[in-house]
């Protein structure tokens, strides 16, 4: 049985997959390993345990998967620095499997290109993009983050329209339709994103609701266009899209494909295929894998 798991601050999704079986699917906290101590790790892992072993899934795992963001061996590695103790964890329940560690980029270029080259593109609340030759990432854009880059992603589409909303510039009737859904007062908001623990969360909140105005104002419309159209100018642009059509991840691009197609494709961007979730393509990456 191999046991993949997609690991995000806020969420894991896991699975369980083999070849003479369906997969079987578990959503658990996320694992943020920079912060959380092992015991808490622990947990998480049992959890996810014993919801495959109360829907009768049991057998033993031989290979276990582990993605999650920055999450990269160096040199001869196998057990990044940052998962140390998460390694112990899976030991001790899977004493008999292998386990690979590898970061989220790598997740999502195996989940929209299988074994073959092309460009992945991660967007949720941030964005990231990557060259895959079918193996390993040659060549990663920099995102540089919420503050430098995401462009493309939720929380930049937030942070823009936040600031145009502090400054009086979002026209009528949307900023007083947005200041009577959220409570949005100046203090408020520099207090979530100066002083919040998840100020990057705070503002990628907002985007459904922007996106929802898409076809009613032309200020949104403008906003969520340009919005994706700088990802694929400063991003995409950057690797070969007339060589390799390029496979989005994450529920923000999947969610509003139709207007990142509608941007891209007059640049000559062509898409392979968009996926909500790694796991999704993680499953016929790895059994893929395991038939070869």
């Amino acid at each position: 049985m191999i046991l993949i798991a997609e690991s995000g601050a806020t969420k894991t999704d896991w699975c369980a997959v083999s070849p003479g079986m369906g997969p079987a699917f578990v959503k658990t906290g996320g694992i943020n390993l920079a912060s959380m101590p092992g015991e808490v790790v622990n947990e998480v892992v049992r959890e996810a345990l014993e919801v495959f072993r109360k829907e009768g899934i049991g057998g033993e795992v031989e290979e276990i998967h582990f993605y999650a963001a920055g999450l990269i061996a160096y040199g001869e590695e196998r057990v990044p620095p940052q998962a140390t103790e998460l390694d112990k964890i899976f030991q001790y329940h899977f004493p008999e499997a292998s386990v690979e560690y590898a970061s989220d980029l790598v997740a999502a270029a195996r989940s929209v290109c299988g074994h073959d080259a092309g460009i992945a593109a991660i967007l949720g609340t941030g964005s990231n993009s990557c060259l895959f030759d079918g193996k390993d990432v040659v060549r990663n854009v920099r995102s540089g983050g919420f503050i430098l880059g995401d462009e493309g992603g939720a929380v930049r589409l937030g942070k823009i329209f936040m600031s145009d909303f502090l400054k009086g510039l979002v026209p009528e009737p949307v900023a007083s339709e947005f200041a009577k859904d959220f409570e949005v007062d100046y203090m408020t908001v520099v207090q979530n994103v100066y002083k919040g623990g998840a100020p990057a969360r705070y503002l990628g909140s907002f985007a459904p609701w922007i996106v929802s105005r898409y076809d009613s104002s032309e200020y949104v419309k403008e906003l969520v266009e340009s919005n994706f159209r700088d990802f694929c100018s400063r991003v995409l642009l950057q690797y070969d899209t007339a060589a390799y059509h390029v496979g989005v991840v994450g529920g923000f691009g999947y969610a509003y494909r139709a207007i990142l197609k509608k941007v891209a494709e007059p640049l000559g961007i062509k898409f392979s295929k968009f996926i909500q979730s790694p796991v999704d393509g993680l499953v016929d990456y790895h059994l893929c894998h395991e038939r070869s």
